[in-house]
C-alpha cells in the first residue's frame, strides 16, 4: 500500500473536495428531477472552495525525470546556437 503521509490539513481538504462534488451532483439530480435546489449549488461551491484552500497546501509531487535526456538535449542545443550567435557577432566587431 502507498505510504500516506500528508499532513491533516490535505486530508481535510480531500475531504470537502468530495462532499462538494457529492453536493454538486445532488444539485445536479435535483435539476433532473425538474425540482432545482440551488442550495445544493451553493454548498458545492463552498466545500470545493474550502476543500481547494486546504489541499492547495500539498507539496508538488517530485519530477520522475522521463525526459531529462531530451531537456538536457534542447539546452545544450539551445547553448551551442547562442555561443555561435555570439561568436558570429563578435566577428562582425572586429571588422
Amino acid at each position: 500500500m502507498e505510504n500516506n503521509e500528508d499532513p491533516f490539513e490535505v486530508r481535510v481538504g480531500t475531504f470537502f473536495l468530495v462532499m462538494g462534488g457529492g453536493a454538486f451532483i445532488l444539485f445536479v439530480t435535483s435539476d433532473l428531477a425538474k425540482q432545482v435546489d440551488f442550495d445544493y449549488l451553493f454548498i458545492a461551491a463552498l466545500l470545493l472552495g474550502i476543500g481547494w484552500m486546504f489541499r492547495r497546501k500539498k507539496a508538488p509531487p517530485p519530477s520522475a525525470g522521463r525526459f531529462a535526456y531530451i531537456r538536457k538535449s534542447r539546452e545544450d542545443a539551445r547553448k551551442k546556437k547562442e555561443e555561435q550567435a555570439k561568436a558570429k557577432q563578435d566577428a562582425k566587431k572586429k571588422k
